[in-house]
């Protein structure tokens, strides 16, 4: 009997991989149109703790926007951050008046909201453009993200994202789930499952739209801040878009630690926001479920070809997306989506137990609702990998 349920979720997850192949072929296809002509002023809101790889760079890429007019404020809780001297030096070299650093105070027991918190009150327009520090865009980001909110029953804007500058196996790992499961993943969500979360990639906004659910102040001590105020933006009527830019995170050379406690947070995190969803994603999962199925054959000839059919289907799905993504991350490293697979679908397993997550140095407790709880200070000593790592800026 557990030999035919798991042919059966095996055979279910090939046909959800083919699925989802055409989700993203779908989307991609015609080019979500954009309107040169509205152009209205943004605010970019950038949270900001510790030093991401090619901080500069990033940073860079939001200063050289082709878009009439913008500012950009950087946002740090502690005066002595080592990105402070990064944002400086772009105001220096700049000498733009538009770029400012602020210095928050906490809110909750989320760093990252009461960051934005405080960046909302200084912020001058009343569009506001909300990105993750370790993102990098081309320079007509502003223009096509900005473009929705010509509707005025749009409520927020939403983006995906892929990995960059993948410079070890623990990179490119992270790089191949993002673009060749993650990513797919939220599509299919966002077409039959009437997905109304957020990604912090990008979340653009009206000021009005932010006060009317509460502001940040809301969901001060939640997670999944991103999937919050997209849920209740949402659940005000208003439509939470999905644009089709794509960002760019810029993962550098990671250590295992901290793929591991990120990936595991999240998984944590989407158990608990959306516990109806996180069963589903066994079917996922092509991979180990075909290696299952193999031994519960005892490894019958029939049960190593599932295993074959598997990887070809996630192999060739994989390289048709990131054709349709341009991720050239992925498509180097397809050699490794099997072990990359293997990764997640252990990780899914911690993740169905427990509410206990690591987050920049701090142990935390998750609620019922998704609300977090200072449990205890982890020794920097615990920490692998360098300073640097430990530093790694709120994602």
């Amino acid at each position: 009997m557990l030999l035919y349920l798991l042919l059966l979720l095996t055979f279910v997850s090939w046909c959800y991989w083919i699925f989802a192949c055409w989700c993203v072929r779908a989307f991609f296809r015609k080019p979500q149109a954009v309107n040169p002509d509205f152009t209205p002023p943004v605010s970019i809101l950038k949270p900001v703790k510790g030093l991401d790889p090619q901080a500069y760079e990033n940073f860079l890429t939001f200063v050289g926007q082709n878009y009439p007019e913008f500012e950009i404020l950087f946002g740090v809780l502690d005066a002595d951050d080592p990105a402070v001297p990064v944002i400086e030096r772009l105001k220096q070299e700049f000498s733009e008046p538009n770029i400012r650093l602020i210095i928050a105070d906490p809110l909750g027991t989320n760093s990252k909201v009461s960051i934005l918190h405080h960046l909302a009150k200084e912020a001058r327009y009343e569009i506001l453009a909300i990105s993750d520090s370790d993102m990098r865009v081309s320079p007509d980001y502003l223009l096509r993200v900005v473009a929705p909110l010509a509707d005025p029953e749009t409520g927020l804007v939403t983006c995906l994202y892929k990995g960059g500058e993948a410079l070890n196996l623990t990179a490119r790992l992270e790089a191949l789930y993002i673009g060749g499961a993650f990513l797919p993943s939220i599509l299919v969500g966002r077409r039959y499952l009437a997905g109304r979360f957020a990604q912090g990639a990008t979340l653009v906004l009206r000021r009005s739209d932010l006060s009317a659910v509460d502001g940040f102040k809301a969901i001060a001590d939640h997670l999944a801040d991103d999937y919050e105020l997209g849920a209740r933006i949402g659940a005000r009527g208003r439509w939470v878009h999905l644009s089709d830019y794509i960002l760019t995170t810029i993962l550098g050379a990671e250590n295992l630690r901290e793929f591991w406690d990120r990936q595991l947070r999240w998984a944590k995190c989407t158990r608990v926001s959306r516990w109806r969803e996180y069963p589903g994603l066994l079917l996922t999962f092509s991979t180990p479920l075909a290696m299952a199925t193999a031994t519960a054959s005892r490894f019958a000839p029939w049960g190593l070809a599932t295993v074959a059919t598997s990887l070809t289907i996630r192999w060739g799905v994989a390289w048709l997306i990131s054709g349709y993504t341009d991720d050239r991350v992925v498509r180097r490293s397809l050699l490794w989506l099997p072990l990359s697979d293997l990764f997640i679908f252990f990780i899914w397993c911690r993740g169905g137990l427990g509410r206990r997550v690591v987050w920049r140095g701090q142990r935390f407790e998750l609620t019922s609702d998704g609300r977090l709880s200072i449990a205890e200070p982890i020794p920097l000593e615990e920490i692998t990998g360098s300073r640097e790592g430990f530093e790694r800026t709120i994602r």
